[in-house]
């Protein structure tokens, strides 16, 4: 399990990952688009800074996102799906790019989260 602080801007949500940034990866990387946002948004209740607990693992508490797309090498990523947040369906696609690989090692079959502290 890792704890990875994500903020939203005017721009949109952001992983924080400055490791990421400082082996030359670009800032704009770091935008969670494309259903990400509208996860973050509904953790986030309304919140501008979260913390998320992150594992390929299952946890107590955790939800689950599944991967259902391994994107082109060209996009990168995969297309994940979260089915429940908090015991409530919510049916949210997902795409993670080619960070998740960073973060993992790999693009996990499953991503277990939950908000840290």
């Amino acid at each position: 399990m890792q704890n990875f602080h994500f903020y939203k801007t005017s721009a949109g949500w952001f992983i924080d990952l400055p490791e990421y940034v400082a082996q030359g990866g670009s800032i704009g990387d770091l935008q969670m688009v494309e259903g990400a946002d509208i996860m973050l948004d509904l953790v986030a209740g309304g919140e501008q800074k979260i913390n998320l607990v992150i594992a390929s693992e299952p946890f107590e508490g955790s939800e689950q996102l599944i991967l259902i797309e391994t994107c082109d090498p060209s996009i990168g990523g995969g297309y994940y799906f979260m089915q429940q947040y908090n015991g409530v369906d919510i049916n949210q696609r997902i795409w993670l790019c080619a960070v998740t690989t960073f973060v993992f090692g790999n693009l996990p079959a499953a991503i277990f989260i939950k908000r840290g502290k």
